[in-house]
């Protein structure tokens, strides 16, 4: 299988800022993903609220239809979607839509390929985003979340479909 991946760190601060680390860029033959960056909540005051950060991206399979798959899997145990703050764990929620601008999507497990996505063949040339990645902290998670600053990886996989 030929697959893309490109990792980013997201960090939550509850009560105290914090700060993030530079994304690795990403690399294969026929798919692939760029326009990521680190995705930063900063310090969060209202956890009663969910707490949503939406990137647009530029996926691009240069297979004939651009189909592929895009697969998450975070820093926590088993791949879980996590962001750690020593022993102190937070949920989060990752979801993919295949257009830009979106603040919602198709809710992503993690290790779970998400098949059929399509895309067309000008992102990459004209640099233009076709896609979402939407991360979630859910006011429940953070109610009962200790306060301090809190990190992850969450690694995204492309693959040709």
């Amino acid at each position: 299988m030929i697959r893309r991946s490109s990792l980013f760190r997201t960090l939550v601060s509850l009560g105290v800022p914090g700060a993030l680390a530079v994304p690795l860029p990403a690399a294969a033959q026929s798919v692939q993903i760029t326009h990521l960056s680190d995705l930063a909540f900063g310090t969060i005051t209202n956890v009663g609220v969910d707490q949503l950060q939406s990137e647009s991206v530029c996926a691009y399979s240069g297979i004939l239809g651009g189909r592929y798959t895009v697969t998450a899997s975070g820093s926590g145990a088993s791949g879980a979607f996590t962001l750690a703050n020593g022993s102190s764990l937070l949920p989060y929620e990752v979801q993919w839509s295949g257009t830009a601008g979106q603040t919602s999507g198709t809710n992503l497990s993690s290790g779970a390929a998400l098949g059929g996505q399509t895309t067309l063949l000008s992102c990459p040339i004209l640099q233009t985003s076709n896609a979402s990645l939407i991360v979630i902290l859910r006011a429940a998670s953070l109610s009962a979340a200790t306060a301090g600053g809190y990190g992850g990886t969450l690694t995204i996989v492309l693959a040709p479909d």
